[in-house]
């Protein structure tokens, strides 16, 4: 263990004070890594574990510059920061990991798009719209996805257009306009890289997305053969390599009925897709990330349970003081691993907690997971 990165000593910093960055704080306390944090509220999920917590801007140079200028390490639990700011820190001797060269082509779709197409790593065809791009071209051009360039997440930002009734729904803004593929299974694979260029992946999960794009259930180990399995791990591990990135990557593919695989969207952070590994693998995403942005020797990433991951959902028309209604009932099954993000206030879509069903086998994991579904509701009293 490398001494220097224990104790209030070393200053861990992390733009973004939300549910990711509170879970790498909870692996980090087991280590007695001080993490300190910054966004725009007192009450964000970090605020109340963290060292410190900053209220500030992560979008604004200043206060990204002031927060970071005494820290040893920067990392982010969202890819849309103030990347200037981060070049700066950077040049003045602070780390920054994900590095700021790899997360200014991550947070615009159409440069991480490019970055796939020059690099020959597999995605669907595309190009890029603009607010004044021609309404007939794109009704030519139907059926298509539409992602704003930069600024979404967590399904915002996203618009399946089917039809001509649709094309209402295109943005009026930079954005991709990319080809509808018709794909299988949406699948995604977790992988880290250290700054000493270690590398460990994850088995390949899959994933259910609600209608705004939310991943409403996840499994792993994803339902694939042997030779999808390793083909994802591989293109997954190739993608970090290409990009040089350090700290943990979310790599989310398209499995086509012919075997064939496309890289989607990268996410260079912890990400949904991977909390199954706090009960599921011997070393959990955040561990992971940590231990790679801090460069430390990277942790085995068996699995030692198979499960399944529900996000807990704010439930439509409830909008305020978050109740978590039949969570007692779902604590009566067995393998149910219950994580309450601390937001105070729940909304429609608003992500306010997960739950993970570790068994021995999918099967039972799924079957559990199905009830849990059936059993809890976040609602506003």
């Amino acid at each position: 263990m490398k001494k220097e990165v224990i104790g209030s000593t070393h200053r861990f910093g992390i733009l973004g004070g939300g549910q990711l960055g509170r879970m790498l704080i909870q692996e980090a306390i087991s280590y007695d890594i001080h993490v300190h944090t910054m966004d725009l509220n007192s009450t964000d999920p970090s605020a109340t574990i963290a060292t410190t917590h900053t209220v500030g801007d992560i979008n604004a140079y200043d206060d990204v510059l002031r927060f970071g200028k005494d820290k040893d390490v920067i990392s982010v639990e969202i890819e849309n920061v103030n990347v200037e700011a981060l070049k700066e820190l950077e040049s003045n001797g602070v780390k920054v990991f994900p590095q700021p060269r790899v997360l200014e082509i991550i947070k615009d779709k159409g440069l991480q798009k490019q970055f796939f197409l020059d690099n020959n790593i597999p995605t669907s065809a595309f190009e890029l719209t603009t607010e004044t791009t021609d309404h007939n071209y794109l009704d030519s051009k139907i059926p298509f996805v539409h992602k704003l360039r930069t600024g979404g997440y967590d399904g915002r930002g996203v618009e399946l257009i089917r039809g001509t009734e649709d094309l209402k729904n295109t943005f009026k803004a930079p954005s991709i306009l990319e080809e509808l593929i018709p794909f299988e299974k949406e699948l995604s694979v977790i992988v880290a890289r250290n700054e000493s260029g270690e590398t460990a992946v994850y088995q390949t999960v899959e994933c259910e997305f609600n209608e705004v794009n939310l991943v409403a259930f996840l499994f792993s180990p994803a339902d694939i053969t042997p030779d999808v399995e390793q083909r994802a791990t591989k293109l997954a591990i190739d993608v970090i390599n290409k990009l040089g990135m350090v700290g943990i990557l979310a790599v989310e593919l398209f499995l086509m009925k012919d075997g064939t695989l496309y890289v989607n969207e990268v996410a260079p952070r912890p990400h949904n897709s991977g909390h199954h590994t706090i009960e599921c693998n011997v070393t959990s995403q955040f561990e992971q990330h940590m231990r790679a942005v801090l460069n430390l020797p990277l942790g085995s990433t068996e699995m030692i349970r198979e499960g399944a991951m529900i996000n807990l959902l704010g439930e439509v028309g409830h909008t305020g003081r978050a109740i978590y209604q039949g969570l007692e009932d779902v604590l009566r099954l067995p393998g149910v691993h219950v994580h309450l993000y601390g937001k105070v206030d729940t909304k429609h879509n608003r992500k306010m907690g997960h739950i993970t069903v570790a068994q021995k086998n999918l099967k039972d994991a799924k079957r559990i997971a199905n009830d849990v579904k059936g059993k809890i509701r976040v609602i506003a009293g």
